[in-house]
């Protein structure tokens, strides 16, 4: 019953607000003698009510697909132990920290056995074993020991997609609020910057929302996430499902990615089954439009990438990597603390728990579709 009081005080405050939209029904002033119909409920012409007020604007918003209450997204959550790991996973704080050849010598910080060190730039290293001597702690990772000094522990990100029930009806995305004040974004009232009119309602970082309309105002597109509630496209990374393939293509299975956007979509029998956030290529080393095939499918493997003579980035057991277009690949990224912007060397970086849900479901020759909708993205390197 609160809930419903709730509902009700909402419905008056935005007639209150923004007045009676009007519509014209049959019959004329044969409602003015009527009281108006209960806001919890559309019109119905055998009722004894006025079809005005509330009822009108929840006519309208029904137009647009938006109901009272929301009706949520046909989603449920991955299985969460996708994002598990063997590994611990480690920055490497000095460009060229020193592995020892057995654990005595890490201790006692023996040169004469130091069997390799690190490469300067970028580098994780994943550890399989742990000790502890004097007060100090030291690891293994698979070649040899490594001070704890030198080492900067990070917990893998837990951010998962959303698994679909059923392809939906509206466009839908996160929030992306990074670097928003306070991590969170306002919505505001109407769209474009014109009014002052922020809601003081804060949406979180990765909060998903459903996207009901989109005007332009200024240089930016609008989306209406709910009654008198606007966001800047900026602010969401949006998925407009499909119920068919791209256009000139006949596929029924494949993956989607939007580079402007940064969302990655999955698709089975022309049905949406699966969405989530990712992080491409940044400029100059772009991830490149086009369509592909899955080549090859590593559950493990360590990555380099060299620019002159120093190595820029060293990861060691990247997990369920997927390669597509040469040297790009899908794969989870352990230290990519978020995602929604591009950031990487080329590669389609995932979360681990989702980069895992994607190597489970597909297949070596399964399509993939890369494209810019604003077409900013070179299509090649000789284009750039």
């Amino acid at each position: 019953m609160i809930k419903k009081y709730r509902f009700v005080i909402i419905i008056i405050s935005l007639v209150i607000s923004f007045g009676f939209p009007s519509l014209s029904f049959a019959g004329g002033d044969e409602y003015d003698s009527l009281p108006l119909c209960l806001p919890d409920q559309f019109y119905d012409p055998t009722l004894d009510c006025s079809p005005y007020g509330p009822t009108t604007y929840m006519m309208e918003m029904a137009e647009i697909g938006f109901t009272f209450p929301e009706t949520p997204l046909p989603i449920q959550d991955p299985d969460p132990t996708l994002s598990e790991v063997e590994y611990l996973y480690a920055y490497v704080i000095p460009e060229r920290a020193p592995i020892y050849r057995t654990l005595t010598d890490a201790v006692e910080k023996n040169k004469s056995n130091i069997i390799h060190r690190t490469t300067p730039g970028f580098t994780y290293v994943s550890i399989t074993r742990s000790a502890s001597s004097n007060g100090k702690y030291f690891y293994y990772n698979g070649v040899g020991w490594m001070s704890g000094d030198d080492l900067l522990f990070t917990p893998v990100p837990t951010f998962q997609g959303v698994e679909f029930l059923q392809t939906p009806e509206h466009e839908f995305g996160w929030i992306l609020s990074t670097f928003a004040p306070g991590g969170k974004t306002e919505t505001k009232q109407s769209p474009g910057y014109e009014k002052d009119d922020y809601t003081g309602r804060y949406l979180e970082h990765q909060e998903m929302v459903q996207i009901y309309d989109t005007v332009t105002a200024g240089n930016w597109n609008w989306y209406m996430i709910g009654p008198d509630e606007w966001l800047n496209q900026r602010t969401v990374a949006k998925v407009s499902p499909r119920s068919d393939p791209p256009e000139g293509l006949t596929w029924s299975r494949w993956i989607e990615v939007n580079l402007y956007e940064q969302t990655l979509a999955v698709y089975e029998d022309n049905e949406l089954i699966f969405a989530t956030l990712i992080a491409s290529g940044k400029a100059p080393l772009f991830t490149y439009p086009g369509i592909f095939r899955i080549e090859e499918k590593l559950d493990l493997t360590g990555m380099r990438w060299l620019a002159g003579e120093d190595i820029s980035y060293n990861l060691a057991d990247v997990p369920w990597t997927m390669y597509f277009d040469e040297e790009r690949a899908f794969h989870g990224a352990y230290w990519r603390a978020s995602l929604g912007y591009p950031q990487s060397h080329g590669c389609v970086n995932l979360s681990v728990g989702d980069s895992h849900w994607l190597y489970n479901w597909a297949e070596v020759g399964d399509h993939v579709y890369v494209f810019d909708p604003s077409g900013e993205t070179p299509l090649s390197e000789s284009d750039r």
